[in-house]
């Protein structure tokens, strides 16, 4: 780990995503706590107690439980988004960094056309017609998460294409396959790893302030986001503070240890760094 992520604060922030990761998967096996059942005992808006170590909600639900079920959609979404644009990102920049002509021209027209609007509000709309769920988050996110990937990998392979292991490759027979993923791609892709970080954690902020805002995901389905939407009222936002902080606090200490990893893997794979 100290050779990738060199200073400690980057560490640390891998150590919580490690943390944050094993709650959400673990814990509900072991409570055993229906994030979806009501508990007509407990009553509605219940306060922090022995049964209900974080309250209920307003009809009556462990809202312990609903964070850490509420954790596994929004990592996933996060993760599943950024692979996705990884995957659309990378082999787009090398043809258009590798070919140039035609493709360069339509890769990076492609990536200027997307980038040209604001991204929440086209992910808003596009979540809006298709319908608030899990799956449709994580396409158009990734969707739309491309262009930054691929003109990272589009100017990385500019700057290698014409290197002498590359003509090497191709003098011995090496097909324009073969150099892309064999010779260019190792040599341009650990600026895409310091990055995915980074796009991991603008997509939990994303599915957060869609579920926030009522058109992401919806209940029962519990996600940071919607059950940050229990704030909206003032009523639970001056008087129930265990409804929202913890979802508060595990959407910052997500995305702050997400840009801590991503600043540590920028640092680490740098090959100039001392």
């Amino acid at each position: 780990m100290k050779g990738l992520l060199p200073d400690r604060r980057s560490q640390a922030g891998a150590v919580f995503l490690l943390a944050m990761l094993a709650a959400v998967l673990l814990l509900p096996l072991l409570l055993g706590q229906d994030p979806n059942l009501t508990d007509r005992g407990a009553g509605f808006w219940a306060p922090p107690g022995g049964e209900h170590l974080l309250g209920t909600d307003e009809v009556g639900r462990d809202i312990l439980a609903r964070l850490l079920y509420g954790g596994r959609i929004s990592l996933l979404v996060g993760f599943a988004s950024a692979a996705l644009s990884a995957l659309i990102g990378i082999p787009l920049g090398l043809l258009a960094g590798y070919k140039g002509r035609g493709w360069e021209f339509w890769i990076m027209r492609g990536c200027d056309v997307i980038q040209a609007f604001p991204n929440l509000i086209l992910v808003l709309c596009l979540v809006s017609l298709l319908g608030p769920s899990v799956w449709n988050l994580i396409l158009v996110m990734g969707g739309f998460g491309w262009p930054s990937i691929a003109r990272l990998v589009y100017g990385s392979t500019l700057a290698v294409k014409g290197r002498a292991y590359v003509e090497a490759a191709r003098a011995l027979g090496a097909s324009d396959g073969e150099i892309l993923l064999r010779t260019i791609l190792p040599n341009v892709v650990a600026p895409v790893w310091a990055s995915l970080p980074m796009k991991v954690g603008r997509a939990i902020l994303w599915e957060s302030s869609l579920s926030f805002l009522g058109v992401g995901l919806r209940t029962p389905q519990a996600s940071w986001g919607n059950l940050m939407n229990g704030a909206l009222e003032l009523a639970t936002l001056t008087g129930r503070p265990w409804a929202w902080v913890p979802p508060g606090l595990c959407i910052v200490g997500t995305v702050l240890a997400l840009l801590l990893v991503g600043e540590g893997l920028r640092k680490g794979l740098n090959p100039r760094r001392a």
